[in-house]
């Protein structure tokens, strides 16, 4: 490929300009003078670097450079990176259902998906793959591994497996269609549902209906609030941030987008039917939460649907367009910015909570030895019945006692593990169920 190839190939750019043609011609005269220079550079490069390059490796690098200087989330998408996004965003693909990760360059199962070949072969948590149809894992990326036990549905691969307490043994294991999990749900303090979203893909609106009707049918004496968790989710498809919006608001709008050309804003607004039917939400954030995270908790936060808690989220306010280049992948283009229904834009703001609560370690305090009421020489008795204070043990059997909650005091004193802001959440659902209650009771 020569200079006057590269040229031609990417001159055409010069001639689709929508000016006035006096304008015209001294724009396309100062196009093909950059795309001149552009073409200098390409064959210094070709001829004197000091490995050889691939043209198409420097074509893509160089439209890559061009959209990757416009702004951080625009890029070059080759085929492969492509169809990986496509994955991703699909929520499908044919592979065996387990989540995994890397540990000393072996594949370590952290769990099987329900339903699927993985899970009905009995693969286990904690479980490592050494060989996939008997070639070793180690040396490979985990990366690498997934891409080869992910492959077309209705074919078999072989996976070796060590699993403590036994010697290595072989599965034979049949490709199938996954669902990527994007949400998980269970029951806090019997009556609190909890929702977690990881990533917005084309299952999760139907993954957030599926979990709602669960947590209903698992609830001890019905649903008394939701703790939809968006941290660390860095977002996804735009539609699908609607749609769960949209899942708990009846109406008005749920986000806005302005794009250069006026004519092209879009509105999305909300259709009648709340999924929690009216109870009561906290939407946890963090600085992870971005872009169709931001979506929803900017609409749910300006419509009074649901409190806000947490740290401010990451502020990603744009949205951006996958353009497929047919046989060559595709680009992600920044296009507009989106819009909470306020009216916020809230690019490199973020969305403030209405409840700061940055994530905390709880120690219990050692209050040591008190005196109450009912230790004062003379105190008055209580006179409601079942109510009388337990007597103080004077026995000799006492200092055992106390060695015995010294030694408790102890233990409970060590830090305890716990998601304090799922805490605050779950407590203040609890507080906001008890007071309606008790209005009206």
């Amino acid at each position: 490929m020569n200079k006057k190839l590269v040229l031609a190939a990417i001159a055409a750019l010069a001639l689709t300009l929508p000016i006035g043609i006096s304008t015209a011609q001294e724009k396309s005269s100062a196009t093909y003078r950059q795309l001149n220079l552009f073409g200098d550079v390409f064959e210094r490069v070709r001829a004197d670097y000091v490995e050889e390059v691939s043209d198409k490796e420097l074509i893509e690098n160089a439209i890559n450079g061009m959209l990757t200087a416009l702004d951080p989330h625009s890029s070059y998408l080759n085929e492969k990176n492509y169809r990986d996004m496509q994955v991703q965003t699909k929520g499908e693909f044919g592979g065996l259902g387990i989540e995994v990760t890397l540990e000393n360059g072996l594949v370590k199962v952290v769990s099987p998906i329900d339903d699927t070949p993985a899970f009905r072969a009995g693969i286990q948590p904690q479980d490592l793959i050494t060989h996939l149809d008997g070639e070793q894992i180690l040396g490979l990326t985990l990366q690498q591994a997934v891409e080869r036990m992910r492959g077309k549905v209705n074919t078999d691969i072989r996976l070796t497996i060590r699993r403590k307490g036994r010697d290595p043994f072989d599965v034979t294991l049949t490709r199938a269609i996954i669902k990527i999990r994007s949400v998980r749900s269970r029951i806090e303090q019997k009556n609190i549902g909890y929702v977690r979203i990881t990533s917005f893909n084309e299952q999760t609106h139907k993954g957030l209906v599926k979990a709602m009707e669960k947590l209903r049918a698992d609830a001890e004496g019905g649903l008394k609030g939701v703790v939809l968790d968006l941290r660390n989710n860095p977002g996804g498809l735009l539609d699908q941030a609607v749609a769960v919006a949209d899942a708990f608001l009846d109406k008005g709008e749920i986000v806005s987008t302005r794009s250069r050309r006026k004519e092209n804003a879009q509105r999305f607004n909300a259709h009648p039917g709340d999924l929690a039917k009216v109870l009561p939400i906290v939407v946890l954030i963090n600085g992870g939460s971005a872009s169709a995270s931001e979506i929803v908790a900017g609409a749910l936060q300006d419509h009074g649907r649901a409190i806000i808690m947490g740290t401010r989220s990451f502020g990603k306010g744009s949205v951006q367009t996958i353009v497929p280049l047919p046989g060559q992948g595709a680009m992600r283009l920044t296009t507009s910015r989106y819009y909470t229904p306020s009216g916020r834009s809230i690019q490199a703001k973020g969305i403030d909570p209405d409840i700061v609560v940055e994530q905390s370690k709880v120690e219990p305090i050692n209050p040591g030895t008190r005196r109450s009421e009912a230790d004062l020489r003379g105190a008055l008795t209580n006179d409601s019945p079942g109510d009388e204070p337990k007597k103080k043990d004077k026995s000799k059997k006492k200092d055992t006692t106390a060695k015995k909650d010294e030694k408790k005091d102890e233990k409970d004193a060590k830090p305890k593990v716990s998601d304090y802001q799922l805490s605050r959440a779950v407590d203040l659902l609890r507080g906001i169920a008890l007071f309606s209650r008790k209005s009206t009771d």
